[in-house]
């Protein structure tokens, strides 16, 4: 008889190992987070977030003469070539520093030599650096990781040496986790995003603050998906908030949210995320035994997958009175969704808890393809208004009558 039963180890070790293979090129790679939901339509499976400009675009091909204001209201290119512009705040000496996200990782300061504008880059290779604030000197960054500052920076913008780590216990990850700082009241607020599209986000999804040390650190708000803008109102001290809402829902739901925060109530109340969504729509995968009038309701609904972004309150006296203590907001546009568009609104906050929200700077789309992206504001001590664009990369100025 043949010796067959020698062969069949052997051949049983061939046939497992090429199923193993088999099994191995079928298994599909994890998908990202914020495809977590997507449709497997071809529609939906085309969608993806939109890259910044890998370069900055040349400055006499910028956007700016297609932008539309009120009338009464000029543009101009303040500062072109400034790749990846994202958060703005000034120092010391009218110098304006200006945060980077996925592309750029550096922070960049504009300063004034003898009338004209320079660009330099102050820190380098600072993967996630979006979130920056200036107070007496010092200069707060956050990465996705940590918290740092660097003191003295107004007069070490060719060498601002090492930073102090102030804070070191933020989550990390990709999802989210890119920071937007403001400080108010001698305290640094800043948020840590849910780490998905949709999920629990555990202790995540809010609004903190600490002092300006790195200590006391307490919660603000909870069930915020990723705010990446806020400001104080003026008037009242109440904290408003954008905050983006969950993809892949449908292309028109749910809209994101202009949200308000009674600073004189009970601190740590609940925004809704990943329960209810924009104050009306339970989430059908945690929504379930969920009420959504448990939640603070948005003052506002900002429309569907806007990626609303910086926001703040005008004090300046350049523009009419009607703007005086109105929030500038930077819808910086969807792209999970067909149709494009992007802004600068305007909300007036109705002193009821309520606000109304309507476009002032149009012009970022053309041909349902983004020209730029607004993203933060300034304003400037002459009441100008300075506006980011990452895409793009430039800042623009908004003045008045002049």
């Amino acid at each position: 008889m043949p010796r067959i039963p020698k062969l069949i180890p052997a051949l049983a070790a061939l046939l497992l190992c090429t199923a193993g293979a088999a099994q191995a090129q079928q298994k599909p790679e994890a998908e990202p987070g914020w495809a977590k939901g997507r449709p497997k339509t071809d529609e939906a499976m085309r969608m993806a977030p939109v890259p910044a400009f890998p370069i900055p675009t040349a400055a006499d091909k910028l956007p700016t003469m297609k932008f539309k204001l009120p009338p009464g209201f000029k543009v101009e290119t303040w500062m072109p070539g400034v790749l990846d512009a994202r958060e703005l705040r000034q120092g010391a000496n009218g110098t304006v520093f200006v945060s980077t996200l996925f592309v750029g990782n550096k922070v960049y300061a504009v300063t004034d030599k003898g009338g004209k504008r320079e660009l330099k880059t102050v820190i380098d290779k600072m993967p996630l650096a979006a979130g920056i604030a200036y107070d007496k000197g010092t200069l707060f960054l956050a990465t996705n990781t940590k918290i740092m500052r660097y003191d003295g920076i107004d007069g070490k913008l060719d060498n601002p040496g090492e930073p102090k780590v102030i804070y070191d216990k933020l989550p990390g990850g990709e999802d989210h986790s890119w920071k937007f700082l403001r400080i108010h009241n001698n305290k640094l607020y800043f948020p840590v995003g849910a780490p998905c599209n949709i999920c629990d986000p555990g202790e995540w999804a809010k609004i903190y603050r600490m002092d300006l040390d790195g200590s006391n650190v307490e919660t603000i708000a909870a069930g915020v998906r990723n705010t990446v803008g806020f400001d104080f109102d003026p008037k009242t001290g109440d904290l408003w908030f954008t905050d983006n809402g969950r993809d892949w829902f449908s292309e028109e739901l749910p809209n994101d949210e202009l949200n308000r925060v009674d600073m004189k109530a009970k601190l740590g109340q609940h925004y809704g995320y990943p329960y209810c969504h924009q104050g009306n729509i339970p989430d059908p995968e945690f929504g379930w035994g969920k009420k959504c009038s448990d939640y603070v309701k948005p003052a506002a609904l900002l429309g569907p997958h806007a990626g609303s972004l910086g926001l703040k309150f005008y004090d300046g006296k350049m523009f009419p009175a009607k703007y005086r203590g109105a929030m500038f907001i930077a819808r910086h546009g969807p792209w999970n969704r067909s149709v494009k568009y992007a802004d600068v609104s305007v909300a007036w906050p109705d002193g009821k808890g309520g606000a109304k929200v309507e476009p002032f700077m149009t012009g970022f789309v053309e041909n349902n393809t983004y020209l730029g992206r607004p993203v933060d504001f300034l304003v400037m001590k002459d009441g100008s208004l300075l506006v980011s664009d990452d895409h793009a990369g430039a800042i623009y100025r908004i003045s008045y009558g002049k």
